[in-house]
């Protein structure tokens, strides 16, 4: 019987996986220094801190990049150990849901103006 999800459909996703840990393991020491380098006190302090532009693309990329892999994770433990196809879907579905909605989430804190 043939797979209905395709065949080599393991090296994207290892690529992928390989791909978002490389760019978590670029961007991370950056925003680690950044904070720490400024430390803020106070309300303030906190919207300075997010004000630059190249820090909110930065934590917005790390985000999606960590999302991203994530996915990849819980998508083979839930292939592996998941059996009812429904179940899985489900699954599936939250997971998706859980982690672009933390991605988008994260997007409406960075730029809101209040």
């Amino acid at each position: 019987m043939k797979s209905t999800t395709g065949s080599h459909t393991g090296t994207g996703t290892w690529l992928a996986q390989r791909a978002t840990a490389a760019a978590l393991a670029l961007a991370l020491p950056i925003l680690i220094v950044y904070f720490l380098a400024a430390l803020p006190a106070d309300f303030a302090g906190w919207r300075a801190l997010f004000s630059p532009p190249w820090l909110r693309v930065l934590m917005l990329l790390a985000a999606a990049a960590l999302a991203l892999h994530a996915w990849v994770g819980m998508r083979d433990i839930l292939m592996d150990y998941v059996r009812p196809t429904g179940l899985r879907l489900a699954f599936y579905l939250a997971v998706i849901t859980i982690l672009a909605g933390s991605v988008v989430y994260l997007a409406a804190v960075l730029w809101s103006t209040t």
